[in-house]
């Protein structure tokens, strides 16, 4: 096994609640993806706002979702 240094600011550290100086490399890569799927779904929340998406029933959400795959057999 091999062991590699990462610095990091005390800040980030903090942020990420990292705890330990010592951390497997699958748990900083799943720590990392949580990060970035989280920072993800905050900016597609805020565009569903924008454009007023978040506004839909669950009927217009399901009636959006059958009209394209309908035109995507008739095609």
């Amino acid at each position: 096994m091999r062991t590699i240094q990462i610095k990091i600011s005390e800040t980030d550290f903090q942020r990420y609640n990292l705890g330990s100086s010592e951390m497997k490399f699958t748990d900083l890569v799943e720590m990392i993806s949580r990060e970035y799927a989280r920072k993800a779904l905050l900016e597609c929340t805020e565009i569903a706002e924008k454009v007023g998406l978040s506004k839909m029933t669950m009927e217009e959400i399901n009636a959006e979702i059958k009209a394209v795959r309908d035109a995507k057999t008739h095609s």
